[in-house]
């Protein structure tokens, strides 16, 4: 399973996601469909933990 951060902002944007603004090392993406906000960690190369992933799809309401 690919756990990039890259991949996960792949899904979401496919999902109707849009990005809203950074902060640091977390990008902030919208979706004005469901009134969702969703914080991705980018810290450079580095993958997300899984649990962190899948939590993120979870919280953005996105089954697998």
């Amino acid at each position: 399973m690919n756990l990039s951060p890259k991949y996960l902002i792949e899904i979401l944007k496919l999902n109707g996601f849009v990005f809203k603004r950074v902060k640091g090392s977390h990008q902030v993406y919208y979706n004005s469909d469901n009134n969702k906000t969703v914080i991705v960690p980018v810290h450079g190369n580095k993958d997300l933990k899984k649990g962190t992933f899948l939590a993120i799809l979870k919280h953005a309401g996105i089954s697998i």
